[in-house]
Order: structure tokens, then sequence, then C-alpha cells
């Protein structure tokens, strides 16, 4: 019996639509881009960002800079973007070139417009528990446990990857729905050994097939993060056969793409409340 498959596509149309009618009461809403370079991916990546914002009514405003640009003229674009009161939301589109201090960069968000979550004032209170604006992913990854209804209380959840983007947040999320939570990486000895051991398997690594079918407990759901573009076609970090062990599975593609951008979308009306006083902010 092959796993029920994640659909994220259908629920991250439904997200985006309930979204544009919030949207619709707020007023404009404006979510600002940064792209240093051309990277063909994030390209990709920034060109579907702006296609969903303006479906849901938020304004995308594009701000390119050359590869070869100095960390201080990055720094100056953010500051500006800070100040701006028609942008809600600020995404600086990573990796960032070897010349650039990527957390420095972050730290000078501001952080009620930081709808990627990376400024260490979001990060820290998402580690106390006191979610404010949280990283896409792990979001769109909890948003599909709980639509297929997944159980996590009590549960043991394994997470391969530590990425300060997905493993990391995603582990803290976990943990705050009472899942036991295991954290693997690069330097964990035999991996197989912990993923076996989990009923919600998170993989975020960006190596296509680093689970197999063998690594995976019968029955277990299991939420593959990782994209990687091969001869042929997309891929994840999850073999196929696994669809032959696990009971629920995301797709690649299908599965947490479209939820990290409608849960980004949502982070962005989020940071429009935020601003508009809606929400409160804790002090920085």
């Amino acid at each position: 019996m092959s796993a029920t498959p994640m659909d994220g596509s259908a629920l991250a149309s439904r997200v985006r639509a309930e979204l544009k009618d919030e949207i619709e009461g707020l007023g404009d809403v404006g979510l600002a881009t940064i792209l240093v370079g051309n990277d063909p991916a994030s390209e990709v990546y920034i060109r579907l960002k702006h296609k969903h914002a303006q479906e849901v009514g938020i304004k995308p405003v594009d701000r390119r800079l050359p590869e070869d640009t100095p960390e201080d003229e990055l720094l100056e674009l953010v500051g500006e973007l800070n100040e701006d009161d028609s942008i809600d939301g600020i995404l600086v589109q990573t990796p960032l070139p070897a010349q650039i201090d990527e957390a420095r960069v972050m730290r000078t968000l501001d952080p009620m417009k930081d709808v990627d979550g990376l400024h260490p004032f979001n990060a820290g209170q998402l580690y106390l528990g006191r979610q404010t604006l949280v990283p896409a992913t792990p979001l769109g990854v909890m948003t599909l446990l709980n639509e297929y209804k997944i159980a996590l209380a009590g549960q043991r959840a394994v997470v391969v990857g530590r990425s300060p983007l997905v493993g990391k947040p995603a582990a803290m999320l976990l943990l705050q729905a009472n899942a036991t939570v295991t954290m693997c990486h690069s330097r964990t000895d035999d991996l197989a050994r912990h993923t076996l051991e989990a009923d919600v398997l998170v993989v975020a690594v960006g190596a296509p097939g680093v689970v197999t079918a063998d690594m995976v407990k019968r029955g277990a759901t299991v939420i593959d993060v990782g994209i990687t573009r091969t001869d042929a076609g997309l891929v994840g970090d999850v073999e196929p056969g696994v669809a032959e062990i696990a009971a629920f599975l995301t797709p690649v593609p299908g599965g947490v793409g479209p939820m990290t951008i409608a849960c980004l979308l949502a982070n962005t009306l989020q940071a429009a409340r935020y601003r508009r006083g809606a929400l409160a902010f804790p002090r920085v």
C-alpha cells in the first residue's frame, strides 16, 4: 500500500485564498525582496514569490544588486527598506555572495519586517516558545502536518538537517507541539538508527536520496523538504521507494515547496498586522 501524498499545492492554494480575503480588509501591504547576483534558482524563487504575492493582493518590490556588491551597499539598501512605510516585509534571498556576511545582514533587518524569521530576536522568540515571525518552510511543514491530522504529542520526531532556516526552527516547532525530537546532521553516526525510530521524519538536507526505504519506519509520516534539479528532473531528499513504507509522504515537487511560499505571504500579512498595531509585537 502506497503512502498518502500530502498535497501541498492544494493546501497552499486554499491558504492563499484565505490570505487574499484578509489582505483586502487591511489595505496596501508591501513585500520587498533583495536578490544579490543572478543565481538561476534564486531567480526562479523570486519570480514565484512575486507572482503569488500579486495574486493575494501584496505589492511586490523587486530590488536587484550585482554579484560584486559590497556588503555596506547591501546594508544601506536594507536600512532604506526598514524605514520605508510602504514596505511591511523584507526578504533577502540567500545564499549571498562570499564577500557578504549573511548573519550581519539578517541582524540589520527590522525584526518586525523580517518575514524569513532569521533576525536573532525572532529566532530567540521561537526558542523561547513566544513565536513572532517564524521561517516559512517550517511553518509550511507544521501546516501540512495539521492539515493531515498527524499526531505529534508524545510521538518521536526526527529532523535531518540543522540549517537555521529549516532544520533548527522545525525542531523547535515540533518540540512545542510536544513531540520528542531528535536532530540529525552530517556528523550523525548511523543515521538510519535514528530515522527508523521516527513516527514523523523531516528531511531537509538538499542531497537527493539521502533517506532510503530501509531507513524509514513502516507507517511513518515523511516530510521531504529537499529539492534538487537533476537530469531526471526535480527530486527530493527521500528516494521514491519510501512511498511503499510510509503512511504519509510529501511529493517533490508539490509538497513543501508551495507551502513555503504560502507561509511567506502569511508572514507578510502578520508583519503588516504588527506594524498597524493589530497585533502586539514585543519590544526589541
